[in-house]
């Protein structure tokens, strides 16, 4: 067996990262996690979370990723902020190089490198994100509750979305670029039936606009155009769910290192987190799940540190038989 830096190497410090570095670090592995931005990911954007089991008074995301982040280094794992450029495998052993040149190895290795959403990319959007303009539903919905909710998209998701919030308020309209949904047939037919959804075809936001200028800032309108007759027009609103499908992170894996992934990208995994690659373990949002919460990155986290670290046994229990 190849000499290695560490046991583990986690790819990604967001909630599925990091709670996957506390399991391997008290299962007593040398782990590091490498992340090149702050840890966190996506849980930095929540405002209040008030779902999560056990947070009964909401936390914000920044403190609760503070939390995991110390939890994991107190029980001795190891961070380093830099970009992973290409992991490659010798052996038994993983090489993931590093921006700056270094490479290191491990025998087991965790992907944990989430997904985005994909953005409109129209003003206003980044500017009140957080503040009205949301891309999780079940994450912030209730935040609005009887109040006027547009949503972006025509897939299933955005039908589900729509779904979800008809049940928070009576004016969710749905807007979508195309003349139909794309969803299934049963979940479209169930969007158009429902009388707190109105549903507008043929129709994009240009525009989000609100009170930026106030401390808290929140969502005040925004511009619609008609993709057919071009006519432009401006419209109350007080939150703006965009749903327009999510981009996996799996650059990593996708070349000639390559993982089984499905048909929109995602890393596929079995109940064990591991993937098509023996050793290599895909936690959270990256991977093909039916649900994308910050409780199910936690939960999958757990699983693939603890699978990891059988899998380290019995690779290093036969390196010395």
């Amino acid at each position: 067996m190849n000499k290695t830096d560490v046991d583990l190497i986690i790819i990604g410090a967001g909630t599925a990262g990091l709670t996957a570095a506390q399991y391997g670090a008290r299962a007593n592995l040398s782990v590091l996690v490498l992340e090149q931005m702050a840890s966190g990911g996506q849980a930095l954007l929540i405002d209040v979370l008030e779902n999560y089991p056990g947070i009964t008074k909401g936390k914000n995301g920044y403190e609760f990723s503070e939390d995991l982040h110390n939890q994991a280094k107190d029980f001795g794992a190891t961070f380093q902020m830099e970009q992973v450029q290409s992991i490659e495998k010798e052996g038994d052993v993983f090489a993931v190089k590093l921006s700056n040149g270094q490479v290191c190895r491990s025998l087991a290795l965790i992907l944990a490198t989430g997904a985005k959403h994909r953005t409109l990319d129209v003003p206003g959007e980044a500017t009140f994100s957080g503040k009205g303009v949301s891309y999780c539903a079940t994450c912030d919905g209730p935040f609005f509750r009887n109040k006027k909710i547009f949503v972006v998209g025509g897939g299933d998701a955005a039908c589900d979305e729509a779904q979800y919030l008809a049940n928070l308020t009576k004016q969710v309209i749905i807007v979508h670029r195309r003349e139909k949904f794309r969803a299934q047939k049963a979940l479209a037919e169930r969007v158009m039936k429902n009388p707190n959804i109105d549903a507008r075809f043929n129709t994009v936001i240009q525009e989000i606009k609100g009170a930026s200028k106030t401390p808290a800032g929140k969502v005040t309108s925004v511009v619609l155009a008609d993709t057919s007759s071009g006519k432009v027009s401006e419209e109350s609103a007080d939150a703006v769910f965009v749903c327009t499908g999510m981009l996996p992170q799996t650059a990593l894996v996708t070349g000639d290192f390559r993982a089984k992934t499905d048909e929109a990208g995602y890393i596929v995994t079995d109940e064990r987190m591991a993937t098509s690659v023996p050793g290599l373990f895909a936690a959270g949002d990256v991977r093909t799940t039916p649900f994308r919460q910050v409780i199910t990155a936690a939960s999958d986290g757990a699983v693939a540190a603890h699978c990891a670290a059988a899998y380290i046994d019995e690779l290093k229990g036969t390196a010395y038989r």
